[in-house]
C-alpha cells in the first residue's frame, strides 16, 4: 500500500457497443451494430488475444476495487477503442460517437462512483462539434477535459491555427486537454506485421509529432493558461526533445517565429505534462529537467496485462531509493490533481 496519497491519471473503460448504442441519436442509433464496429482499429492487430478473464473487462465496481487494492483515491478514464476515434473518416459520425461515448460513460462510470472521472472523447476532425461537445462535456457532465487523439485523420496536427477554436474553449473553460497515443497508422510504421515492434513505436513517434508541430506552430505561446499532457508514451522522451528543439531554435528560428523563448523553456514554465512509467530509469533526470511539477503516475489499467499485475506499481515507485519524498508524493499525486483539477 501506498504510503502517500496517489491518483491514476490515466485509466481506460472497455467499451460495450451494445450499451453504448444507446445513447445514439438518430440517425445513428438505427444501425446494427452487432455486425459492425464503433470505432476503427487502433493498428490491425487483434488486440482481444490479451484479455483472457471477464475480471480484466473492468465495470465501475470493479474499477472501484482495484482502486481500493492499490490505495488509489481517483482515475481519470479514457477509452479504449475509442483511442483510434480520430481516424474516423466521417465527421458527422465522429461527432455522433462522441457524444454517445460520453453519456455512456458518464452514466455508467461517473455516476456510479464519484472516484471514476472519465475524460471526454471529442471528433479532432471537426472543430466545430468539437467545442460543442467540450462544453457540453465539462459543463453538463462534470468531465474535467478532454482527450485528443495522437493520430487523426483530419490531415492536419494539433498545431495548425484550425484547432484554435477549441483551445480558445478549453482555456476559457479552465480544462484540460489530454494527447494520447495508440494508433500505428499514418505514423510510418504501416508495414510492419510484428505487435512487439509496433507496439514499441506507435505511442512515442505520434506523441513525437504532434509534440513538435504544437511547439513549433506556437499553441504554447498562444494558450499559457491551457493545460496539455501527453500520455503513455512514458517520460524519458521529454529531456531529448527539449535538447534538440532548442538546437533547431538556435539554428533555424526563422522556421518558428511565433516562438518568444526556447522551447524548453515552455515545457519548465509552462502547463505542459508527461505521464510516466514506475520503472523508468531516467525518471530523476527527467524530474530535474522538465520539473518535478510536471510529471505524473498514470496505471493504464486494464490495458496489457492481468489484473494483479498492476497491483505492485505504486510500490514500486514507493521503493525507488533515487527519488525524494517530495517527488514521489508529486509524481504520486499533486501534479495528477494539479493538471486535471487546476
Amino acid at each position: 500500500m501506498s504510503n502517500y496519497r496517489a491518483v491514476d491519471a490515466d485509466g481506460h473503460v472497455m467499451e460495450h457497443p451494445g450499451e453504448i448504442k444507446e445513447f445514439f441519436e438518430p440517425p445513428y442509433n438505427q444501425l446494427p451494430w452487432t455486425v459492425y464496429s464503433l470505432f476503427p482499429s487502433v493498428d490491425g492487430f487483434v488486440r482481444g488475444f490479451s484479455r483472457l478473464t471477464e475480471d480484466d473487462d473492468p465495470n465501475a465496481e470493479r474499477w472501484v476495487e482495484f482502486l481500493d487494492r492499490c490505495g488509489i483515491e481517483t482515475s481519470y478514464l479514457y477509452p479504449s477503442v475509442g483511442l483510434a476515434s480520430g481516424m474516423i473518416q466521417d465527421r458527422d459520425y465522429a461527432a455522433a460517437i462522441a457524444r454517445a461515448y460520453n453519456r455512456w460513460v458518464h452514466a455508467k462510470f461517473m455516476q456510479a462512483s464519484e472516484r471514476l472521472r472519465a475524460v471526454a472523447l471529442i471528433p479532432a476532425q471537426n472543430i466545430p462539434e468539437a467545442v460543442t461537445e467540450l462544453r457540453a462535456a465539462v459543463t453538463e457532465l462534470g468531465m474535467p477535459g478532454a482527450m485528443l487523439p495522437s493520430v487523426t485523420a483530419a490531415g492536419k496536427h494539433y498545431g495548425h491555427r484550425d484547432f484554435d477554436p477549441l483551445y480558445e474553449e478549453a482555456q476559457r473553460l479552465g480544462c484540460c486537454l489530454a494527447i494520447h497515443g495508440a494508433v500505428s497508422q499514418r505514423i510510418g510504421i504501416d508495414n510492419s506485421d510484428n505487435l512487439f515492434k509496433t507496439h514499441t513505436l506507435e505511442h512515442p513517434l505520434s506523441q513525437l509529432i504532434q509534440f513538435t508541430d504544437m511547439m513549433t506552430e506556437g499553441v504554447f505561446e498562444r494558450f499559457p493558461d491551457l493545460r496539455f499532457a501527453f500520455l503513455e508514451a512514458g517520460a524519458g522522451w521529454a529531456p531529448y526533445m527539449m535538447d534538440r528543439m532548442d538546437e533547431n531554435y538556435e539554428r533555424r528560428r526563422r522556421w518558428c517565429p511565433v516562438l518568444t523563448k526556447r522551447p524548453s523553456e515552455y515545457v519548465r514554465g509552462g502547463n505542459i505534462y508527461f505521464s510516466c512509467e514506475v520503472e523508468e530509469k531516467t525518471l530523476p533526470t527527467v524530474l530535474q529537467l522538465v520539473g518535478e511539477d510536471r510529471i505524473f503516475f498514470a496505471s493504464d489499467y486494464p490495458h496489457e496485462r492481468h489484473k494483479g499485475e498492476f497491483y505492485g506499481d505504486i510500490d514500486e515507485l514507493n521503493a525507488r531509493e533515487d527519488l525524494s519524498d517530495t517527488e514521489k508524493h508529486k509524481v504520486l499525486y499533486v501534479n495528477a490533481e494539479r493538471f486535471y483539477n487546476g
